[in-house]
């Protein structure tokens, strides 16, 4: 039997679809789930929409036992085939309004805080700690087990397990899946709804092809076919015409979605679309959000403080939908997640492809062999592997690198605990730099330590 260790599985809607998917593959169905958080609130209510879900579509198949605090986690584990790592170590309070409110006081605004950023860094040294230990569980409990993880910063903490321990993993996100998508739809080719919740038909269903390579949240759309034919040409001409009427006449939504300018105007400028959303590049790169170019902001329909919002409008719409639909019985539409069909693959000794993070084991000849790299991946009963991809466009390598010199110093800080590692990841971050002079950076982050406080380790 199958076991499955859930990290984090407070998060009832993100657990409720991965689990759902597993309820509808053969060899998952009669696992034995481990659920594992810190909040017993929210893990009872996980457990009883997992029990619900399990009736309704799986007759009852799947086996849940919960595990609440750190004290039973090792238990959890013990003897796991798979586990999967969706934890915010701090939550929304305090951690995440830190992120967000210490660095307006220097003047530095956000809009998600999860990948880079000021707000990325810090929250990558105060999850690696946690992920780290829950690794060294694993090295003794449960040795041979793949660990999914799907928490943010995806390639710092990805980095930080595989460096430090010998621990198998691999980074999975959901930006790769409907990257072509995204942009159809922007551009009025493809009526396609982004919902991570349901699975619907995408375009590679029609015929489109692509090619996708580079690293988490700034993967590139190398290639993109439809029946044989480069699509970019066209792409490209209908991408400025979208640009010259959006650019300057658009109003944020209260939603968070957004125009999706931002990413379609370094396809312009770059030659390719990146994977992740406007709202998260606009603060990978320096040229968006200026507090001397405000208009910026608005022209672009940037949405400052995203991430917050997003917090609060979550909480409230799972008050409303956990009332109403604990008392009847769940449906489930396979989601667009990787992780049940990679874990399915393994288990029946099928192939199955996804793009995935993993060390850069050449796959990408012109990003360093130390980055976590985003690239197609190959999931089998031999475990997981990635393919081939070959050099990047130059100016592409060059945005990359931008982020992994970030990544690669934050992994190092959480490693070393070294205060000055940690200036120099705040230093080199683009949006960062952009804004502030070195004093105010290196005083930011000594703010950033002193408010997270016991959330966060003693660095020297």
């Amino acid at each position: 039997m199958t076991k499955i260790v859930f990290i984090g599985a407070g998060s009832t809607v993100f657990v409720r679809n991965i689990l759902g998917d597993c309820m509808q593959l053969p060899s998952l169905q009669d696992a034995e789930v481990a659920l594992y958080d810190i909040d017993g609130v929210r893990l009872k209510e996980s457990l009883e929409i997992l029990e619900n879900l399990n009736g309704s579509i799986n007759g009852g198949r799947m086996r849940f036992v919960c595990f609440c605090g750190e004290a039973s986690r090792r238990e959890a584990l013990s003897g796991a085939d798979f586990v999967i790592n969706a934890a915010n170590i701090g939550g929304y309070e305090p951690a995440t309004v830190v992120d967000f409110e210490v660095p307006k006081k220097y003047g530095l605004r956000q809009t998600i805080a999860d990948t880079m950023g000021i707000g990325g860094i810090f929250r990558a040294q105060r999850s690696i700690p946690f992920l780290l230990d829950v690794a060294r569980e694993m090295e003794a409990v449960c040795p041979e087990a793949w660990l999914l993880n799907y928490a943010n910063p995806m390639a710092m903490l990805t980095g930080a397990v595989l460096k430090a321990t010998s621990v198998r993993a691999i980074g999975l996100c959901h930006s790769v899946q409907v990257c072509v998508a995204s942009l159809l739809n922007t551009l009025g080719m493809y009526s396609f709804r982004v919902d991570f919740d349901k699975k619907h038909k995408l375009p590679m269903d029609y015929g489109w092809k692509e090619k996708v390579a580079g690293i988490n949240h700034m993967a590139w759309l190398l290639e993109v076919t439809k029946d044989g034919k480069d699509m970019y040409p066209e792409l490209h001409a209908k991408a400025a015409e979208y640009l010259r009427e959006n650019v300057g006449h658009v109003q944020p939504r209260s939603d968070g979605e957004d125009a999706n300018l931002v990413r379609l105007q370094l396809m312009q400028d770059f030659g390719y679309y990146v994977t992740e959303s406007s709202v998260h590049n606009a603060e990978y790169t320096p040229f968006w959000i200026k507090a001397a170019y405000p208009d910026v902001v608005s022209d672009y329909g940037i949405t400052l403080d995203e991430y917050p919002k997003r917090c609060v409008r979550q909480r409230e719409q799972w008050a409303q939908e956990y009332k109403a639909i604990r008392e009847k019985s769940l449906t489930h539409v396979h989601s667009i997640e990787y992780a049940s069909e990679i874990m399915e693959a393994m288990v029946s000794c099928r192939s199955f492809s996804f793009g995935g993070n993993l060390p850069n084991n050449g796959y990408i000849e012109n990003l360093p062999s130390e980055a976590i790299v985003e690239v197609p991946c190959i999931a089998d009963g031999d475990g997981i592997r990635g393919t081939v991809v070959g050099r990047l466009p130059m100016q592409c390598a060059a945005l990359n690198m931008t982020n992994i010199n970030v990544q690669l110093l934050s992994i190092e800080a959480a490693l070393t605990r070294s205060r000055q590692s940690l200036y120099q990841a705040a230093m080199l971050d683009p949006h960062t730099a952009g804004e502030l002079p070195i004093d105010r950076i290196k005083a930011l982050c000594d703010d950033m330590i002193a408010a997270h406080g016991d959330l966060l380790p003693n660095y020297s």
